[in-house]
């Protein structure tokens, strides 16, 4: 990815997938605060959920759904208050590579094609059997 001063790029692939506007509007602000070194990013949900117009809760189920599309990884992360306490940080996401989305994407899509064949294998059996589904 590059990122000038005005925009950034966001892999074609990415319409492929059929993210809803949700998921697409989180990935999108994710890229947009990436490090273009590390591929990382650390906004808090209320961050995320602020400039896309979302709640707290909203970003949160769009983040968990991103990383089951394998778009994206998250870690938690933890501070250091000024008085030593160790609290919860901000989730430390990873944008992760568009091939392993795109493999996971594929992979699915035979999965379903796969049960679609097995599917209509064990519903011709029910038919020679006389039982209605």
């Amino acid at each position: 990815m590059h990122r000038n001063s005005n925009y950034f790029l966001v892999p074609n692939e990415v319409f492929i997938l059929g993210l809803d506007h949700g998921e697409l509007s989180v990935y999108l602000y994710l890229l947009y605060c990436e490090d273009r070194a590390t591929y990382q990013c650390h906004p808090s949900y209320d961050t995320i959920g602020e400039a896309i117009g979302m709640s707290k809760k909203t970003v949160q189920k769009y983040v968990r759904s991103l990383e089951n599309k394998c778009l994206i990884s998250t870690e938690y992360t933890t501070i250091t208050t000024k008085d030593g306490r160790t609290r919860n940080g901000s989730l430390l996401y990873t944008i992760r590579p568009i091939k392993d989305a795109l493999q996971y994407y594929y992979e699915t899509k035979f999965r379903e094609i796969a049960d679609e064949k097995l599917r209509r294998k064990i519903e011709e059996k029910l038919r020679r059997f006389n039982i209605d589904l």
